[in-house]
This record gives structure tokens, sequence and C-alpha cells, in this order.
């Protein structure tokens, strides 16, 4: 574990007020921040439409098992919270391979006694032991949900990124979905900040095209609204109006 290197989860972490991060952690996203200010609603909402997600997953579309790919360190309504408290006999599985992420496991593996929660150590682009391990928990003969938050990105072409994806819903059957979240390059200030992390932190992240992104979806069928800003998809009622567009994308898409 390397504490001199910025790295995405404890980042992020420390922008989500959370207190697994490190001095250089903190000191690139208040970098970032500085730069660019709206860099912490990007992230609240993130984590917010992705709450939505799961509660729209667990509850209207009755899936019952979940695969969170690219996890991150453990927050406030992590996956199997959300899940769990609309179906509590939900069984989820997370997967990361940052140590620091690791260390903290436990905390992802607090499930209700009528569902189940399991975490795997592995890099995302090694989708058989991803699959070979999580179908311990996992009834892949049932839908599943497979969540890829901020993580397509760190791979470094859209063809990995899109073969990755192939290679998960590939195994899974019909009525399983994809949730997938990333920043789009239509912002010219958020391509400037991604140049600043990229200087310094690891991975690199690498900002795709709105059509690209929705490649991500090719052969599933989007829930509505399709692919959306992440404050536009289903938000919840706000007596403050709707919240400005954060150029990141997020889409759910079932698997027919």
């Amino acid at each position: 574990m390397d504490s001199s290197v910025p790295q995405t989860a404890r980042v992020w972490n420390y922008w989500l007020g959370g207190k697994d991060n490190y001095a250089v952690d903190r000191a690139l996203g208040d970098e970032i921040t500085k730069a660019f200010p709206i860099m912490l609603d990007i992230a609240r909402a993130d984590r917010a439409v992705l709450n939505r997600a799961v509660r729209y997953l667990a509850g209207e579309a009755g899936v019952r098992q979940f695969l969170d790919v690219g996890t991150g360190l453990p927050t406030a309504n992590n996956t199997h919270e959300v899940a769990q408290s609309v179906a509590p006999e939900s069984r989820i599985v997370y997967v990361d391979y940052d140590p620091l992420v690791l260390v903290h496991a436990r905390a992802l593996l607090t499930s209700g006694p009528e569902g189940a929660t399991d975490y795997i150590d592995a890099d995302i682009r090694d989708t058989e032991t991803i699959l070979r391990e999580a179908g311990r928990t996992l009834d892949f003969s049932k839908p599943v949900a497979v969540i890829l938050s901020g993580i397509l990105a760190h791979l470094p072409t859209v063809e990995e990124a899109r073969d990755v994806v192939r290679r998960i819903m590939d195994v899974l059957p019909s009525g399983s979905y994809l949730v997938a979240l990333d920043g789009a390059n239509t912002n010219p200030e958020l391509n400037q900040v991604m140049e600043i992390w990229n200087e310094t932190a690891n991975p690199p992240y690498t900002m795709r095209s709105p059509q690209e992104i929705r490649s991500y979806f090719d052969g599933l069928e989007f829930v509505e609204p399709g692919l959306a800003d992440v404050t536009v998809w289903r938000p919840d009622p706000s007596p403050s109006g709707p919240p400005p567009t954060l150029d990141n994308l997020v889409g759910v898409a079932r698997k027919p």
C-alpha cells in the first residue's frame, strides 16, 4: 500500500466525508476542488444516483443479486445496505483491487441474516476470477445486477471497456442488468481537472464521449430515461427544482 501516491478510492472517500485517506489524497482532492468546485457535487451526485438505481433494481425490477465491481472504500449507504433495506434477502458481491479497500472490506460484509455479502480482491480485467469467485455467493441462473461506477474509464481504451462488459454480461441470464456510470468529455473544465488527476494519481482516468459510454450498453435495453446525467436519472423530488447537469452519465439497462 503506497501512501505517497494518491489513489482513486481514497480521494473519493475524502470527498464523500470519509476518514480512510492520506494527506496526499486530501492534497490532490483539494487541488481539484479548488480548480473545479463542482467535483464535490459530482462525488455526491454519483453516490446518490447509485442509491436510486439500486433501490429501483431491488424494488420495481425485483433483482435480488448484485455484483458491484470497483467498489471503493466503504461509506454511508453501500450497495448491500440500500438493496437489503428494500429486499432483506438480497445477496451482494463486492470487487476491488485497492489494498486499502481490502483492509476495510469487513465493513462491506455486514449483511442482514436473510441475505449475504462477499468481497473479492481482483482487477476488473480478470473477469474469469471475478465470475468464478462471485459464483460462490450468487446464483448465475437468476438475474444479477452488475454495477460499474466510475471504473470503466480507468481502462485505457473504450474497446477494452466494452470487452470487459461483454465478458461479464455474456455469463449472466436474461433479466440481468448493467448499471454503468462515467464522466463524459463534454465539459472542458472537467477535462482539465482530469489532466490534473492523471498527472498525479493512480490509476489514470480516460474521459470518453457520450457515444462511447453508450456503447457499453450495446445489446441491452435501457430503463427509462436511458443514458442520462446523474442528476436527472429518476431524481428524488426537490423543493429547489432540478439541479444543474454535471456531465457525468449513468445508464441502467436490462439484458433481454
